[in-house]
């Protein structure tokens, strides 16, 4: 700082220097508070892995049941409304996000998603209760809760956005691991309802707290020293979509079609894990529920290794291995009759499953851009929600009609090889075919 006579001294003598000071004091004197990105990240995690304890939805099934004599579908139902709320809660969450920034969407989300789940500890008797409480206000939470640290990081992580995306949803995927035990201790010591509260308390306090540090960074930002290289560049759009311009893309419709087509394949194994297991591999009830837990950390932990992979070798590449894989998997499925093996391939589809989610927020940020991913990408979700009707859907009514699982593995082994087809048609879009057709273009493995 200058000294004040130094200020007289250019007022009185140049009102011309005097003015042009004061235009450069501002520069010297402002503070720019900027977080470090990797707390953002960290706070980003820790709100995914308290949203993804609606994974472990199912250690409340058979104490509803047996306690309020509701059957297993009726309870189920609870955790099904909750999935396809939660879709469409992200793309309003998106869009909202673009009004008031992160934090507020996310702090919203704690006080829903955290209120959801306490004021299901009151549904006691009452069905419809626990399906508008947990299912409806808790997925509104959930859904504007796990659109913010998707959205967020892609933005402060360009240089990474494969990797980021990966690890922040594979907080989500390892929420059942946390929960479920922690969960199953309560719901034997306090009751299943009083867990409901206790679980409630704890989900508002983790999703809040880390909220506060969920902010934008500035404007065109990337890390000091970065440049993207030449495999980012070509699988990058050189424009910015809004959401009316990435809806007039063919490519918005290509992404969506991937998530649907990958998610309803891996939530169909989720569903039917255990009885699968039992008619496969004819071990008993106790044995096939340990798979439920082996696959819910393919599902959770390992998310982002499809990801960080994908910034390598490109996202096409990764989803048409994914699809691939799959395909040989369910093909395989009937025909195992040990239960290590059967377990290490419904272990594979969950990696797949789980990648899906941790590369697609990068994948639509490549082609649209990452400055409103948030609704881009939110509403790209409403996918999740649709499969997780369908996949469990179709899988029970083939198993229903033909008495065996075999016939719907085949099925989906079909449909997964035919999903192979997308990722080849898929190239970043550009400003003059936004309606175009899409040609056929093989990706290429990088070297």
């Amino acid at each position: 700082m200058f000294p004040p006579e130094h200020y007289c001294h250019l007022a009185a003598g140049s009102r011309q220097q005097f003015w042009a000071l004061c235009t450069l004091i501002p520069v010297h004197t402002q503070v720019t508070s900027q977080p470090n990105r990797w707390s953002v990240a960290v706070a980003g995690v820790i709100m995914q892995i308290a949203l993804g304890a609606v994974y472990a939805w199912s250690v409340f099934r058979i104490p509803l049941t047996k306690t309020f004599g509701w059957t297993i579908s009726q309870v189920t139902l609870t955790f099904t409304i909750a999935i396809l709320t939660l879709g469409f809660a992200s793309f309003v969450g998106g869009l909202w996000m673009r009004r008031s920034g992160p934090r507020t969407v996310a702090i919203a989300a704690g006080i829903l998603y955290g209120g959801g789940v306490f004021l299901a500890s009151f549904s006691a008797g009452h069905l419809y209760w626990l399906y508008f409480s947990y299912g409806i206000i808790g997925g509104i939470g959930i859904g504007l809760g796990y659109i913010v640290p998707v959205a967020t990081l892609v933005k402060w992580f360009p240089d990474k956005r494969g990797m980021i995306t990966g690890i922040a949803v594979a907080g989500f995927g390892a929420g059942a691991l946390i929960t479920a035990p922690i969960a199953s201790r309560l719901i034997v010591g306090i009751g299943v309802l009083k867990t409901f509260a206790v679980l409630g308390i704890a989900y508002f306090v983790a999703v809040t707290i880390p909220a506060f540090f969920m902010k934008d960074p500035p404007p065109n930002y990337r890390p000091e020293g970065w440049t993207p290289s030449a495999t980012q560049q070509k699988q990058r759009s050189t424009k910015t979509y809004d959401l009316g311009g990435a809806l007039r893309t063919w490519q918005w419709y290509g992404l969506w079609a991937l998530l649907f087509l990958n998610t309803s394949a891996g939530i169909s194994i989720i569903s039917q894990a255990a009885p699968m297991a039992q008619e496969i591999t004819g071990v008993t009830a106790a044995v096939a529920a340990g798979l439920v837990g082996i696959i819910s950390i393919a599902n959770g932990t390992v998310r982002f290794l499809w990801a960080w992979l994908s910034d390598a070798i490109g996202r096409r590449w990764v989803f048409l291995m994914m699809f691939l894989v799959q395909a040989v998997v369910f093909f395989s499925l009937p025909k195992i009759q040990s239960f290590p093996a059967f377990t290490t391939l419904c272990f594979v589809v969950l990696l797949c499953y789980g990648g899906g989610f941790g590369t697609m927020p990068a994948f639509a940020a490549d082609y649209f851009g990452s400055e409103n991913v948030g609704s881009i990408y939110g509403l790209m979700l409403t996918a999740w929600g649709f499969a997780g009707v369908l996949g469990p859907t179709l899988i029970a009514r083939i198993r229903q009609s033909t008495g065996h699982y075999s016939h719907a593995l085949y099925v989906i082994a079909l449909i997964t090889l035919c999903s192979a087809v997308i990722p080849l048609l898929l190239r970043p879009p550009t400003s003059s075919e936004a309606a175009s057709k899409p040609t056929l273009v093989k990706p290429k493995a990088v070297a």
